[in-house]
């Protein structure tokens, strides 16, 4: 009899208008989200399937792969088999690829590594821009940006000639709001940004070729050599990642076969809102966050 009057109060609660207004509220919102999502997903991949992936036949190049989410990077992609090209100055500390090539320091050298990898191996299908300014041994003692585009120049043809690729770039939350003691961090880390999208607008108009992904990824603070001095203070434990944290991000997303902008964590999702927002809310935003860096540099 108990629960025979528990049930029915529960069936007068669940008509109350409070409840429907917020079950409505909720399932509105679902829907909202998964549109978005959808849609968002639709046109970033310019509304094309490629179903072309075989991978046990890509071939990825990655930057930066001897350490920190290179390293991360490579060892999950070597679980999975995939033939994965490391370029990368500094020594290597597991040998988790299938090619190690180091020492490079020049565009030229770039250009005669990129026809000794398609001799050897065949043209890359993927490339993982993670190396440069900010890692805990640049690849070349250039700008990120510069780098980036010597390896898209020499290695996007190729892509672009098949309608069949992805590249990937390891940007920052950083890309979206500016700190003190961060600014060059943050400026290499925008122009990343500038010229992921860019080259998106590209390869869609001027190369057509709209199955070649492009996939950026901003991680907050992720347990690198790079990021040691700061982690060491002890003051900066929010939003903390770990290197496997993105290596997983990324290759799920390469598996996916399509495009996205990946926020690490996921619960940053506003932070690039921000840049949005009034002027006045912006400063006093990015004043919380100068904060938190300097108490941290003490």
């Amino acid at each position: 009899m108990g629960s025979r009057i528990n049930l029915d109060h529960t069936f007068q609660l669940a008509k109350t208008p409070a409840v429907i207004a917020a079950g409505g509220a909720f399932v509105g919102w679902f829907v909202v989200s998964s549109l978005n999502s959808w849609y968002s997903r639709r046109v970033v991949n310019n509304a094309v399937t490629d179903k072309m992936y075989d991978w046990s036949k890509e071939i990825v190049l990655l930057t930066g792969g001897n350490s920190g989410i290179g390293a991360a990077i490579a060892a999950k992609l070597a679980e999975r088999a995939v033939k994965v090209i490391n370029v990368d100055i500094a020594p290597p500390k597991g040998r988790t690829c299938k090619q190690e090539i180091l020492d490079i320091t020049s565009s030229s050298e770039i250009a005669s590594i990129g026809a000794q990898i398609r001799a050897e191996h065949g043209a890359p299908t993927v490339l993982i821009n993670n190396a440069g300014v900010g890692n805990a041994v640049p690849i070349l003692q250039l700008a990120e940006t510069k780098l980036h585009t010597i390896f898209q120049v020499n290695f996007l043809p190729d892509m672009v000639k098949a309608d069949h690729g992805h590249i990937v770039s390891i940007a920052s939350l950083a890309s979206f709001s500016t700190q003190a003691l961060n600014v060059d961090y943050s400026v290499t880390k925008a122009s990343v940004l500038a010229l992921h999208e860019g080259l998106a607008q590209e390869l869609k108009f001027i190369y057509k070729a709209p199955r070649v992904r492009t996939t950026i990824v901003h991680p907050g603070w992720v347990r690198t050599p790079m990021a040691q001095k700061w982690l060491d203070s002890g003051k900066i434990t929010n939003g903390l990642s770990e290197p496997e944290d993105v290596a997983n991000a990324v290759v799920k997303q390469l598996y996916s076969g399509y495009a996205a902008q990946i926020i690490i964590p996921s619960y940053f999702w506003w932070i690039p809102l921000v840049r949005g927002l009034p002027s006045w809310l912006q400063e006093s935003a990015r004043d919380v966050a100068s904060k938190v860096l300097l108490n941290a540099d003490e």
